[in-house]
């Protein structure tokens, strides 16, 4: 497999995302989803939706979330929609919840742990996704990028407590007692379903900013540790997610090792692990500047 192209910018501003998607050379064809993090209510890191605006624009593009396992203001259809009304992406964009009407299975044959990612049932109503991520970190995989949005991200509410139940449809509470490797390749595995589902119409966008060690889905997250860093912009989730660990490793930030203590502390660099056994996608790229 050849070197992975990731472009990376040290300029982080709305204008700047729409660059570095072009600097891609893709067109995402037909019904674009806008993959996003909504941001738990309370969460002062997430992106806002201003700062994605011209990039959803410039797709036509339907910004897309998913309900979540746990307890707060997205664990169901009616209050997420009332978070992203608040949090303004409904006055912004069309917006999708796509499990609001049930789920989807991707079939996962060679799946390391699981053999099938639920997702949200609207999947199905798109032609190519963007996938915009805040890189961050995170309590329970360490950090937050491309694999996590792909996995986790797009995984239905039940989709997201099989993931972290390992296959299993277990309780509230199992989510947080399996065997934390287990958990990771979980998410390379549905995040390899995804992948599969869109083919050669999908493209990643990170930024790396507000790096709290806490994910957006925490609803009382730590400050930033460490001075934002850029946008990157690839067509290889694991490529993209490596390059942003090592803009964090290669940085003189001494905040850098509080993130790092939190990706280390989770095995992290797992997930990128079993992505790469899985095949869909490379941690050998290219880091290309733009001015």
């Amino acid at each position: 497999m050849e070197k992975a192209k990731v472009y990376f910018t040290r300029e982080i501003s709305p204008e700047k995302v729409v660059e570095m998607y072009k600097k891609l050379g893709v067109e995402l064809p037909g019904k674009v989803a806008v993959k996003v993090h909504s941001g738990e209510e309370g969460n002062q890191n997430y992106l806002k939706p201003e700062f994605m605006k011209p990039m959803v624009e410039y797709l036509n593009g339907i910004v897309v979330e998913c309900n979540t396992a746990y307890d707060g203001e997205r664990d169901t259809t009616e209050k997420h929609q009332r978070l992203m009304e608040n949090h303004g992406w409904s006055k912004n964009f069309k917006v999708d919840i796509m499990d609001s009407e049930g789920e989807t299975i991707l079939e996962i044959p060679n799946g390391k742990v699981i053999k099938k990612n639920y997702v949200g049932s609207h999947l199905n109503n798109y032609d190519s996704m963007l996938v915009l991520s805040h890189f961050k970190g995170h309590p329970m995989g360490g950090y937050g990028g491309a694999l996590k949005q792909l996995s986790i991200g797009v995984a239905s509410g039940h989709g997201k407590r099989y993931i972290h139940c390992c296959g299993n449809d277990g309780s509230y509470e199992d989510m947080f007692n399996q065997d934390q490797d287990s958990f990771l390749e979980a998410m390379a595995d549905a995040a390899s379903s995804v992948v599969k589902h869109f083919g050669k119409n999908i493209a990643y966008i990170n930024v790396m900013c507000n790096m709290s060690v806490d994910c957006d889905c925490c609803n009382v997250a730590e400050n930033p540790c460490m001075a934002d860093i850029g946008i990157l912009a690839s067509t290889d989730p694991i490529a993209i997610d490596k390059a942003c660990i090592d803009l964090v490793k290669n940085s003189n930030d001494p905040g850098r090792l509080h993130l790092l203590e939190r990706i280390n502390s989770r095995h992290g660099m797992h997930t990128i692990e079993a992505a790469l056994d899985l095949g869909f996608g490379t941690d050998d790229y290219e880091l290309i500047e733009v001015e």
